[in-house]
């Protein structure tokens, strides 16, 4: 499937900000067997005075730069065009809960696919007590680290409600857990710290979801703004998966992918520093348009 991507993100200011810096991670990956950049641009208003690209520890590129003048505003818009092949649905070759520490402890890599980076404790998740006794109830001794997975995906879209007036990009997973409310970024952290408290490796994946939905289907949640799915370790056999728990499918066709990181810290699309003060307001726009 070939798309057409278009974002905008922009930041108005209370007072003029200077000396602001940011990275930006916002350009889709080019992936082997999975998906291909065909072309892509950004431009950032006002002009930068600096600007340079980097390749950060999970293999994303990523663009710094700075405004060191007085602006009101900022200005970011990214357009790109991507090729995302089928994904052949495999048998489950996860092994049973029990037997995926000495998988994991096989691993001698460590680096940024290895799972040993996706186990414990990130930027913005650590240990729930409320959240892995949660993760607790979809666990059975018979079921593969895959059908756990799969089976909290579907309990937690299940459970919790798409509500983009529920949560902020701050919201932590514990508050957005006892909400039972939410966007893509609190279902996803959720379940990763579910999956981790058991055991199993489980990163965050940003990125985008079409906006015009199939014949006859309706439009998946999250698709007017940048999305976020879970990335599973199933073994050393059955590698990474991924799983949308905001809408309980596996990611596809329909999902492209910008960064992996452990949690949104790692792949947030805009972050930065700047001396202003007053407050600041956002707006985010997104098209995932397919042209075959």
């Amino acid at each position: 499937m070939l798309y057409d991507l278009t974002l905008h993100m922009g930041y108005a200011y209370d007072t003029p900000a200077s000396g602001a810096r940011h990275i930006m991670r916002l350009m889709p990956l080019s992936l082997a067997n999975r998906q291909r950049l065909v072309a892509g641009t950004i431009s950032i208003l006002p002009q930068p005075d600096e600007q340079s690209h980097f390749v950060d520890f999970f293999q994303h590129p990523a663009t710094s730069f700075l405004l060191r003048s007085p602006h009101e505003t900022l200005d970011i818009r990214m357009q790109a065009r991507v090729q995302v092949e089928s994904q052949v649905m495999s048998a489950d070759f996860s092994p049973l809960l029990a037997d995926l520490p000495e998988e994991v402890a096989g691993i001698w890599s460590l680096d940024s696919e290895s799972p040993h980076h996706f186990l414990g404790d990130s930027p913005r998740l650590t240990e729930t007590k409320a959240i892995s006794e949660y993760a607790k109830t979809c666990v059975q001794p018979s079921l593969t680290v895959m059908q756990i997975a799969y089976a909290l995906c579907a309990r937690i879209n299940k459970d919790f409600t798409y509500d983009p007036e529920a949560t902020t990009v701050d919201t932590t997973p514990l508050e957005s857990f006892k909400l039972r409310r939410g966007v893509c970024q609190d279902f996803t952290h959720v379940m990763i710290l579910a999956l981790r408290s058991l055991g199993i490796p489980a990163g965050y994946v940003s990125g985008f979801l079409r906006t015009i939905p199939p014949p006859g289907k309706e439009r998946l949640e999250g698709a007017d703004a940048m999305h976020a799915w879970v990335r599973v370790w199933c073994g050393e056999t059955a590698g990474w998966i991924e799983l949308d728990p905001t809408n309980n499918i596996p990611a596809g066709t329909d999902h492209i992918v910008v960064a992996y990181g452990r949690d949104y810290a790692d792949v947030a699309p805009v972050i930065g520093v700047l001396k202003s003060y007053g407050s600041q307001r956002s707006v985010q726009a997104v098209d995932v348009v397919p042209l075959k």
